[in-house]
C-alpha cells in the first residue's frame, strides 16, 4: 500500500521505550511513529517485545521512555482514560466476555460515550462490516467460532470510537480464508479513517496490508521501511517470509 502523506499529523510517538519484567529487559530503547491514516505493523518472532509494546501504549503495564498520543504524554494516564482519548485495543486472544451476548459485548465498549445517536449509527456500521454479528446478537460470545470472536473483538473496538486501533495478533488461530477476510476488513476500516498499529506474526499478510513496518528482534527495532521495502528485504524474507 502507498503511504499517506508523511506531512500528516503524528498520531502516536514512541521514544526510547524500555519495558522490564523483573530483571528481564523485554523492550530495549525502541522508537517509532504512526502518522494519521497509516497502517503500521510490528513484526518479529515470539518474545520480540511486540505485544508488550502495545500493552504499554494502552497503559496496562509500566514502562520507561515516552509514549505520546496526538502530542499528549501518556505516562501515568490510566488505561480507561487512554481508551477515552481515542485509543482502542483488540487484544491477543480477543478478550471478549464469553458469558455475555454479542450485543452486550458491543455495548460494553460504549460505557464512556453519551452520544446516543452516534452510538446507534456505530452499531449499524459494525453490523454492515460484520453481518454475521448481526445474526448472532443474542448469542453468548463464548459460543462463537474463532473467526466470529475476532470479528466481535474488532467490532467492540470500533464501538469505542477510537481513532487509533491497536491490534494484537488478529490472525491467531484462524483458518486462512478467515485471515484474508479479517485483513480485508482492516483495510476497509483504515480507508474509512481509522489509523492502525498492527502486531502480527503472519508477516506476509501484515506487510501486504501495512504502509510501513518495523522489525523487532529481542526487544530492539532492527529494520524499518515501507511494507513493500520490508517484503523485498533479504533478511526479512529469510526470517519471516519463508525465504
Amino acid at each position: 500500500m502507498s503511504a499517506p502523506d508523511q506531512d500528516n499529523h503524528v498520531v502516536l510517538s514512541v521514544q526510547d521505550l524500555n519495558i522490564y519484567y523483573g530483571n528481564i529487559r523485554a523492550v530495549k530503547d525502541i522508537s517509532f511513529e504512526v502518522h494519521e491514516g497509516e497502517i503500521v505493523t510490528l513484526i518479529g518472532a515470539n518474545g520480540a517485545g511486540k505485544s508488550s509494546t502495545l500493552r504499554a501504549i494502552s497503559g496496562i503495564i509500566p514502562y520507561k521512555g515516552t509514549i505520546s498520543y496526538r502530542g499528549q504524554d501518556l505516562h501515568k494516564v490510566p488505561a480507561d482514560k487512554i481508551v477515552a482519548m481515542g485509543i482502542a485495543q483488540v487484544p491477543e486472544g480477543r478478550g471478549i466476555f464469553g458469558s455475555l451476548t454479542v450485543r452486550e459485548n458491543l455495548k460494553l465498549a460504549t460505557w464512556q460515550r453519551k452520544d446516543k445517536a452516534e452510538i446507534s449509527r456505530d452499531y449499524e456500521r459494525v453490523y454492515s462490516i460484520f453481518p454475521r454479528l448481526k445474526e448472532r446478537l443474542n448469542q453468548q460470545g463464548g459460543t462463537l467460532s474463532g473467526g466470529e470472536q475476532q470479528m466481535l473483538a474488532v467490532g467492540r473496538a470500533l464501538m469505542s470510537r477510537g481513532t487509533l486501533m491497536l491490534l494484537d495478533e488478529p490472525s491467531m488461530g484462524l483458518a486462512p480464508v478467515l485471515v484474508r477476510d479479517i485483513f480485508k476488513v482492516l483495510r476497509e476500516i483504515n480507508q474509512s479513517g481509522t489509523t492502525i498499529l498492527l502486531v502480527e506474526q503472519n508477516a506476509y499478510m501484515a506487510l501486504r496490508l501495512a504502509h510501513r513496518g518495523y522489525v523487532l528482534e529481542t526487544g530492539r527495532v532492527t529494520i524499518s521501511g515501507t511494507g513493500q521495502e520490508l517484503m523485498g528485504n533479504p533478511r526479512v524474507k529469510e526470517a519471516y517470509l519463508g525465504g
